[in-house]
């Protein structure tokens, strides 16, 4: 009896890594999140360098940021000094506009509770060129509020 010769092929692509397609397709998904969060960072306006409104309060300060005399994104903060003391505190946070003929009243942009002693919402804020803005806080029955900002 005899053996019959081995076959002779020509060799083929290697055999491929369970997962490897899923790999690669991970990687340009993530490349493209980077790129899309990098392109979104560029495009953002500056933030800016000092807070738009600020005010000292006996256990804190509330300050309200946002492009003073135009429509935008308007935020209001409260960090309490010093340690946060025995338990946080629930704050109300908004805003208020006037010009020369009209106060307007508060605009808010929500309730929150600190975290840490801090506390910041923000909202979009229609607001003419002439008007001047403040922060305003509400603790209970408290209102505090800043000075006003005009542009």
């Amino acid at each position: 009896m005899s053996v019959p010769a081995p076959r002779r092929t020509v060799p083929g692509p290697p055999a491929r890594r369970p997962g490897g397609h899923h790999r690669a397709r991970r990687v340009t998904v993530t490349l493209a999140a980077l790129g899309l969060v990098a392109a979104t960072a560029a495009a953002a306006p500056p933030a800016p360098d000092a807070p738009t409104g600020c005010g000292e309060l006996v256990r804190g300060q509330l300050c309200l940021r946002g492009p003073v005399g135009s429509d935008g994104t308007y935020a209001a903060s409260y960090r309490r000094h010093g340690p946060a003391g025995p338990g946080e505190i629930i704050v109300r946070l908004g805003y208020q506009r006037k010009n020369d003929r009209i106060t307007a009243f508060p605009g808010w942009f929500g309730t929150r509770r600190t975290q840490g002693g801090a506390v910041a919402l923000s909202g979009r804020v229609e607001m003419l060129a002439d008007e001047c803005i403040r922060g305003v806080m509400q603790r209970a029955q408290t209102i505090y509020v800043t000075q006003w900002t005009c542009s």
